[in-house]
């Protein structure tokens, strides 16, 4: 066994070398900038229930072909960690921690300030900044519906170490290890999202179950190690995409159809509403867990083995480059446009919900390109809003 482990730290020592040390991995960018879309279509989604007859197919364009794109998100936020990572050395913990807790720590904290003065400007309510409720919100990522990513993410961060351990184990046999992985993780989040439910009489171990979803890392943890691997078996993972990509292909149609023949079912056979639908087939479901996987291989496949116009890679690439502030900045923009709809009337018909869509995607973006401007001039700005001193892309949002 330690021959076995002395060898793997070898292999692992010569392939960070070769592939990993000044490589950019375009697709990650690529993926980053779809994904964002995603969730911009998802909180869209959200919006168009306030038609009572909303078109069900374009919600489930929406909602749930659009599942994969949180996930993915600690896929390539993983392996944008594991890249630069060499598991052979001791990780300096204290060093990493100061350096991520900037990155996420301070824009988690600025933003959900900013979301919270904003709720209580518009609401005049300030029972958020009196416990337990301002607790709950800073501990759970309450201010803004898309602030819980952040609080995930710095978990994971905070358990670097035992994710560094988990990955040395999993490269040993990486097939064999992260498909229990993938068997157990469906089988936890099936238990936490169907079975699971809050029913303790205290105060405080109600809340940590009631918000579990929003710092549960165990709920993302195949996903996140899978970019892990992925990360440090480069040159083997652009291999295994390259010579399995019909049947990645395959695995990516049989998952999507399965989300929309789930969402559908519930629909049509259980009488289900759509946002009950939706809040069954999500991507914690076990169809939704797996077409998370057949999405992330499916669009490496694309984005690393296609040849893409040049149009798409710029805006695929401006995207990705600038979705740390899309994602941040778009639900306040979603609220300003959504009460100019309700100013006049306008009822949110399929044509209106796509535009709702395009318009927010286009002034969020507008919005994080003048922000990345002025922080050329203004270094501060760009360090309270994404976490850097410098106007760059961040790894994983």
């Amino acid at each position: 066994m330690n021959y076995e482990v002395s060898m793997q730290k070898t292999l692992f020592s010569q392939e960070r070398n070769r592939y990993m040390s000044k490589q950019k991995i375009h697709a990650l960018d690529y993926i980053r900038g779809i994904a964002m879309l995603g969730v911009v279509g998802i909180h869209t989604g959200s919006y168009s229930l306030s038609n009572p007859t909303v078109n069900v197919h374009l919600f489930a364009l929406l909602e749930i072909v659009t599942r994969f794109s949180v996930p993915i998100f600690f896929f390539v936020s993983a392996f944008g960690l594991f890249i630069n990572q060499d598991l052979t050395r001791k990780l300096n913990y204290l060093q990493f921690m100061t350096r991520r807790s900037r990155t996420v720590l301070i824009p988690y904290l600025v933003w959900s300030l900013f979301y919270m003065i904003h709720y209580t400007f518009i609401s005049k309510d300030t029972s958020i900044w009196h416990p337990p409720l301002l607790y709950e919100y800073f501990l759970f990522g309450l201010a803004s519906c898309q602030l819980y990513f952040l609080v995930i993410l710095l978990w994971f961060y905070a358990l670097m170490p035992l994710w560094r351990s988990m990955v040395r184990l999993i490269i040993l046999h990486p097939i064999r290890n992260l498909g229990i992985l993938l068997l157990l993780q469906i089988l936890f989040n099936y238990y936490s999202s169907y079975v699971l439910k809050a029913t303790v009489s205290n105060y405080y171990l109600h809340e940590l179950l009631s918000y579990r979803l929003n710092y549960w890392v165990f709920h993302y943890l195949f996903i996140f190690l899978f970019g892990a691997v992925c990360a440090v078996k480069l040159a083997s993972f652009q291999q295994s995409i390259k010579d399995y990509q019909r049947h990645i292909k395959v695995f990516f149609y049989f998952t999507i159809l399965g989300m929309l023949t789930y969402y559908y079912y519930l629909l049509t056979t259980l009488h289900y509403s759509p946002e009950q639908a939706v809040n069954t087939a999500h991507q914690l479901s076990p169809i939704g867990v797996l077409y998370t996987l057949g999405s992330t291989l499916f669009l490496f496949i694309i984005f690393q083995q296609s040849k893409m116009p040049q149009f798409a890679k710029n805006t695929l690439g401006s995207l990705g480059e600038h979705s740390y502030l899309v994602y941040l900045i778009h639900p306040l923009v979603m609220y300003y446009l959504s009460m100019y709809l309700a100013k006049y009337n306008i009822v949110m018909s399929a044509l209106i919900v796509i535009g709702f869509y395009l318009v927010t995607s286009i002034l969020s973006l507008v919005f994080a390109m003048c922000i990345k401007k002025i922080s050329t001039f203004l270094p501060i700005i760009n360090l309270l809003l994404t976490g850097s001193n410098q106007p760059k892309p961040k790894s994983g949002v």
